[in-house]
């Protein structure tokens, strides 16, 4: 497997351990999370995963580009049964095997975690939203009840605003500077809550879990296809789907959302205001978990 930055430790993938006095500091380290574990996929991939809750239904949350599972948990704390939460390749724990990569490699993650955890309903975020739509375009009848949030449109071609952030992002983990990579992370929080406890709070948990883990190189190279090859192959999918966009978002544009809610014959809601998991939390959570658990 290819090393990100810094050489593999035994127990995962490879990460960054360097003592940095610039970063974020509130006196105190930030608290462990619950302890996740490493799963070998059908590809030999290995992934890290952490499973909550128990019983029926069971569903797999995909996380955003950059993403990790402490930032996907939210959207499934009202969820019932058992929540399956993991790390794609590049990401975390998780295997960086070389490269390039495509989306096909990431539906593969997604559906190796839902196969191996026996989950019949899934939820994606950005870029988990496109590996969703990569599996359903293979495999239609996969899930029967499946959530995008945040959907980022299917073609190669991404938006500026979305290379700046991934090009900072990868090159604030290279360099190792806690400093760096605060500024990066930071740039991505609504400016009401970038001088609060929860912000602070947020930001040392992400600067410790980037240094620690890193970040894969050859996620840049995911969006060098399309998604999928046809849109049209989403109209196959005859389960349930709900689409939760947001307006004046220019990585995600409500536009896409409106479109994949009418090839999928899905339920939209469409917010008014970007960072949707800071500004409306509550409303987000009820909308997903009454989707779900239904």
């Amino acid at each position: 497997m290819r090393a990100r930055f810094g050489p593999p430790p035994p127990d995962g993938g490879p990460r960054l351990r360097r003592v940095d006095r610039t970063g974020p500091r509130s006196g105190r380290p930030t608290l462990p999370g619950p302890a996740t574990e490493l799963i070998t996929l059908p590809s030999g991939v290995r992934v890290e995963q952490l499973i909550t809750g128990a019983g029926d239904p069971i569903t797999v949350f995909a996380h955003g580009l950059a993403g990790d599972i402490p930032g996907t948990r939210p959207l499934g704390s009202a969820v019932a049964g058992r929540r399956v939460f993991f790390q794609f390749r590049g990401h975390g724990r998780s295997d960086a095997p070389p490269g390039p990569w495509s989306f096909g490699d990431l539906a593969g993650d997604l559906r190796g975690v839902a196969d191996l955890a026996g989950a019949t309903r899934a939820l994606g975020v950005s870029m988990g939203a496109g590996a969703l739509c990569r599996l359903l375009a293979e495999t239609p009848d996969r899930f029967e009840r499946v959530v995008f949030y945040l959907p980022a449109p299917l073609g190669g071609d991404r938006p500026e605003a979305a290379v700046q952030r991934l090009d900072r992002l990868l090159a604030s983990v290279e360099s190792g500077e806690a400093a760096m990579i605060a500024d990066a992370v930071e740039a991505e929080l609504p400016a009401a809550v970038r001088n609060t406890p929860a912000g602070w709070g947020h930001l040392r948990q992400r600067v410790e879990q980037l240094q620690r883990d890193g970040l894969a190189a050859e996620l840049a190279t995911l969006w060098s296809a399309p998604v999928i090859p046809e849109e049209s192959l989403l109209r196959a999918f005859r389960g349930r789907a709900l689409v939760l966009g947001c307006r004046d978002d220019e990585i995600h544009p409500a536009s896409w959302a409106e479109r994949l809610a009418e090839l999928l014959d899905a339920e939209l809601h469409i917010y008014d205001r970007p960072a949707v998991l800071w500004t409306n939390r509550p409303d987000l959570r009820d909308r997903v978990s009454t989707f779900l658990n239904d």
